[in-house]
């Protein structure tokens, strides 16, 4: 296993595992299998171990499986806080006592606030007195380090950064996300402040290991070898910037693939061939987008609050991944920032059109992607959410 570091120097496995994707079976997590894998990538090194408040079953699996085998000191944990459902300083404290419990640990090794869209979030968590609670846990060593993860747009993840002096932090990233969310420019941000990267969906949750054959050719032809996981992996690892990625590893098979590739990436690793071949797998998958956005974001700012390569890139996307997946992500991630950008903000000005380098009919664009994003009940539904969930 290879190894980057945080903040301080401590040394950080580059791949993580990520305790989300948990194999589930009769209504509960299969603790005997989540063990073995668990295990079996901390023997080849892993010493990163993502989990939530929210991921349903994963923080107690994780504890009693540490506490079990007797590897709770062989880890780092990282566990999040639902910032937006805790509104007060009592709510935060139960919260955080109870992710102890289940982890069956006096500390966690990062804190994350969890799915950060808007800076607003944390300026109202920090009016209701949160750096005093973190500064107070620190202090008492139960929290290690801080940090958040985040699903907005990457203007708003700049000034994020600039809110805090953050330990750590968690972005969406992988080779067909390049610019949607935080994107390269975020990860490049992140690294020139000295902020250790983690790296969620690195594969957008197992697509980008299970390719279609054109694609899974075209890396053939190159007798590298590598899985499609692999691929994806590495050109994360390629990148400097990158201190962790994070892998849903639910197999023993996918473990021993995953740590084979951890074991030996390293940046320079990629070669002029090696990008080409993953140029030519982006041209195939996107074959099926539905708009020729490249996420170049010369349309922007929209006079009217419009979020366009971010309503097309999930528009897209219904094209590669099936449609509840799809229209459940575009809610959680734009539904949920103080200021959306739906496309049904757009008063046809046609601005965007002006600047656009690809000639893209973006106003028409836009109506199709909200008919399609948002069908019926979900623009009720997520009126609803956002009462109690935007603070």
């Amino acid at each position: 296993m290879r190894y980057r570091s945080d903040k301080t120097g401590k040394p950080i496995s580059q791949l993580g595992f990520g305790c989300m994707r948990f194999t589930r079976s009769g209504g509960g997590i299969d603790l005997p299998k989540a063990e073995a894998e668990v295990c079996a990538a901390i023997d080849a090194g892993v010493n990163y171990f993502d989990t939530a408040y929210l991921y349903p079953g994963s923080e107690d699996a994780l504890g009693k499986i540490l506490e079990r085998t007797g590897r709770r000191d062989r880890v780092n944990i990282a566990t999040k806080l639902p910032q937006y459902s805790t509104h007060t300083l009592a709510a935060i404290d139960r919260t955080f006592r109870e992710e102890l419990k289940r982890l069956r640990t006096d500390h966690v090794d990062y804190y994350l606030m969890h799915m950060f869209t808007d800076v607003r979030e944390w300026e109202f968590l920090r009016s209701i007195g949160m750096e005093a609670w973190l500064d107070a846990r620190q202090a008492e060593g139960s929290i290690r380090a801080v940090g958040f993860s985040y699903h907005g747009d990457s203007a708003m993840f700049l000034k994020i950064l600039d809110a805090r002096d953050w330990d750590i932090c968690q972005i969406q990233y992988n080779y067909m996300d390049e610019t949607s969310q935080a994107g390269r420019a975020g990860l490049h941000a992140a690294a020139a402040k000295g902020i250790p990267v983690v790296i969620m969906e690195p594969l957008r949750g197992g697509k980008l290991a299970r390719l279609p054959e054109r694609a899974e050719a075209v890396l053939r032809a190159t007798g590298r070898g590598w899985s499609g996981a692999q691929w994806g992996l590495r050109w994360l690892w390629d990148q400097s910037e990158v201190t962790c990625v994070l892998s849903g590893m639910n197999s023993l098979e996918m473990v021993a693939d995953n740590c084979a590739a951890a074991a030996e990436a390293a940046p320079g690793d990629f070669t002029d061939a090696d990008r080409s071949a993953l140029e030519q797998v982006k041209a195939i998958l996107r074959e099926s987008e539905k708009v020729g956005c490249t996420g170049c974001r010369y349309c922007m700012p929209c006079p009217k609050g419009v979020d366009i390569p971010g309503v097309f890139h999930y528009y897209n996307l219904l094209g590669q991944q099936g449609r509840l997946e799809t229209v459940f992500e575009y809610a959680r991630n734009m539904g949920l920032r103080e200021n959306p950008g739906y496309p049904d903000l757009c008063v046809r000005c046609g601005k965007c059109e002006q600047h656009c380098p690809q000639r893209l009919p973006i106003r028409e664009k836009l109506r199709e992607a909200d008919r399609a994003l948002r069908p019926f009940p979900v623009p009720a539904a997520m009126k609803l959410v956002r009462k109690f969930v935007v603070k």
